[in-house]
């Protein structure tokens, strides 16, 4: 017994010190924004696609940011959380449908005051108007589709703080629930709150919550088909190593390995049980040194 507990205490002493404290380290502590990103690809019409996001949900659209290799990602700001629009060929291949029919990253969730004036947005812009129903405590709810076929939740909440419709929420549709919690509470280090169960979807939301972001995670079955490349998350951080060590740690698969993504910006692309990409992304400021070589 002796002999396997210093054999233990041996691999703990040669594993490096970056993987070591990187195992404990809650990776949200790291988070430089008080909320997260999220992105969003698709095949259709780009002007159309900001339009909707812009005038229709009433989101602040920002300057566009040129991708390496060529073509831009659009910004939407939303509080201190950025919605950002890919345009990339292959989403029109993206498994879609209902929900309950596809895992991955199926909903955004926006929080308005007055359901009249979103409708009038709808309508004004040749959509059709969302078919709203009630909800818990006094909202209204309702979900829509954007040009790409993707699902958005409108959520009328009168009277509510200025902060609720600066926030936004994500919806994943998950194969195994107990694997997706605790990824999204034990490894990237959610605050978790109260389960709540959701009327529209016919299920129960998981909420995982980051400032003025929260993942929901959801289940209906675990032999459906999977969409892991429309959709997922980024977050801001101050140390993209120690990401890089707790994943290795904790044996959770790295797309694409740490690195610099483009000018300023070092990163690494995990994927959560189902597929589905968070996003790790340091800003590297460069020193004046640095710089003028």
């Amino acid at each position: 017994m002796k002999s396997f507990v210093f054999a233990c205490m041996l691999a703990v002493a040669a594993m490096p010190a970056a993987a070591q404290s990187g195992n404990a380290v809650s990776l949200a502590s790291l988070s430089t924004q008080p909320s997260m990103n999220v992105f969003r690809r698709f095949a259709v019409e780009p002007a159309k696609m900001a339009s909707f996001y812009s005038e229709v949900l009433g989101l602040k659209q920002l300057p566009s940011l040129n991708m390496p290799g060529g073509g831009q990602m659009m910004l939407f700001e939303i509080g201190s959380g950025q919605v950002k629009l890919q345009f990339t060929a292959a989403a029109s291949e993206y498994k879609t449908g209902p929900v309950r029919d596809v895992t991955g990253l199926r909903v955004f969730t926006f929080f308005y005051p007055d359901e009249a004036a979103v409708t009038a947005r709808f309508v004004q812009r040749g959509y059709p108007a969302p078919v709203f129903r009630d909800g818990r405590g006094n909202r209204r709810v309702a979900m829509v589709l954007d040009p790409a076929d993707q699902w958005v939740e409108l959520v009328i909440a009168p009277g509510a703080s200025a902060d609720l419709y600066q926030s936004y929420e994500v919806g994943v549709t998950v194969s195994d629930l107990a694997k997706s919690r605790a990824f999204y509470r034990d490894f990237v280090g959610l605050e978790e709150l109260p389960p709540v169960e959701d009327g529209l979807l016919g299920t129960t939301r998981y909420p995982y919550r980051h400032g003025t972001t929260t993942v929901n995670v959801w289940t209906f079955g675990k032999a459906l088909a999977a969409n892991t490349r429309s959709a997922g998350i980024q977050y801001v951080v101050s140390d993209v190593e120690t990401v890089d060590a707790k994943a290795k740690a904790q044996r959770v698969k790295i797309d694409t390995p740490l690195g610099n993504f483009s000018a300023g910006l070092r990163t690494i692309w995990l994927s959560d049980p189902d597929g589905v990409t968070n996003y790790f992304a340091q800003i590297v400021r460069r020193t004046q040194s640095t710089a003028s070589r």
